[in-house]
Formats: structure tokens, sequence, C-alpha cells
């Protein structure tokens, strides 16, 4: 008979993302993790394969734990007119208010992608989907929010918008008040005339 896990998957994943996020993915050594997790190099190999495999799973948890909820209101079937707006001002509190994880290492994702990883399909595949699914959920909040806009000015605007969201993220853990500005300019253009 198998000997049973003495840890959760998830709280272990959870850990791990924490380091990822703090330190970057070739900044985090092994017994980084290990102090980390609790898990020896051994029980993190036979569970997650390799580092990559767990950095792999902490993606997978920052994408369910953090990015995912906070969209959810602007992927639902019918978006409320203020949910854009709402998400904006949720995200900016969460990086300049707050002493977050965000706030201090700006989006794992993208802080990936500047790393050695940036260049492997793997990771390719996930940041795309992700700044697909962001964006789709920006387009939806600014056709509640913005009815009046031709398609081609709501075209404009989800690109603007999603583009700020992307551009906050990257500058907040060098300069938060950056971060805000660029969020406050983001709402600022849900509001302008339509031309």
């Amino acid at each position: 008979m198998g000997r049973t896990r003495a840890f959760t998957e998830v709280d272990v994943v959870r850990s791990a993302r924490g380091v990822f996020w703090n330190r970057g993915y070739e900044d985090t050594s092994l017994p980084d993790l290990e102090a980390a997790t609790g898990l020896n190099r051994s029980s993190i190999y036979h569970s997650f394969g390799s580092k990559r495999g767990l950095f792999d799973a902490a993606v997978e948890s920052y994408l369910d734990d953090v990015v995912r909820p906070r969209l959810e209101p602007l992927r639902v079937d019918e978006v409320a007119p203020g949910a854009l707006e709402t998400y904006l001002r949720g995200l900016r509190h969460a990086m300049v208010d707050e002493d977050t994880a965000l706030a201090k290492n700006g989006c794992l994702l993208l802080n990936a992608t500047g790393s050695s990883l940036g260049h492997e399909e793997g990771l390719a595949a996930v940041v795309t989907a992700y700044t697909t699914d962001l964006r789709g959920a920006v387009a939806s909040g600014v056709a509640a929010r913005r009815p009046d806009l031709s398609p081609e000015g709501r075209e404009l605007l989800t690109t603007t918008c999603a583009g700020l969201v992307f551009a906050s993220m990257a500058i907040v853990r060098v300069d938060r008040a950056a971060a805000a500005a660029i969020l406050d300019a983001a709402l600022d253009a849900l509001e302008r005339p339509a031309s």
C-alpha cells in the first residue's frame, strides 16, 4: 500500500505561486520552493515533474484565483453597464491602495514573458489565451457601457482599455503612481463622448 500525501496540492501550488510571483521563474531555486511548500525536492518532482511543472501549476492557480474571478462580471451573458468601470477601479485599488502581490510584483504571466520562458510555445499559448480572454472581457464591458459608439469606436475603446490594463500591470512593480495614472486614463476613456 502506497503512502498517502500529507499535503494538499492546492496549498503547495499557492505557496509556490507566491515565490515565483515574488522572485520570478529564473530566480526561484528549488531550495526556495522547498522552504515555501514544505516539500522536499523529490516530492516536488514526484508531484509536478519538475520546477517548470510546478510553475505551470502556479500559473493555472494564478489564472483561477486572481485573474478569472476579477473578470467574471465581464463574462456573463448580460454585462452590467458599470461592470468595466468596476473592474478598472477594483484593479486600480488592488495595484495602488493595497499591499498585494499584484501591487508588489505586477502580473505573474507578463513577468514570465520577459524571462527565459518567454520564447517557449507552452507559455506563449497560455499568455495568448490570457490576453484574448482579457480583451474579450473588456470588449463585453465596453459594449455594455458604451452602446452609443459605432462598432469601430467600440473596437478602438476596447483596444485602448485592454492595452492600458496591460501597461499598468507591467509598470506597477516599479511605479504605482504611473500604474494608477494609466488606469485613470482607461476610466477617462470610457467617459469620452462619441466622435
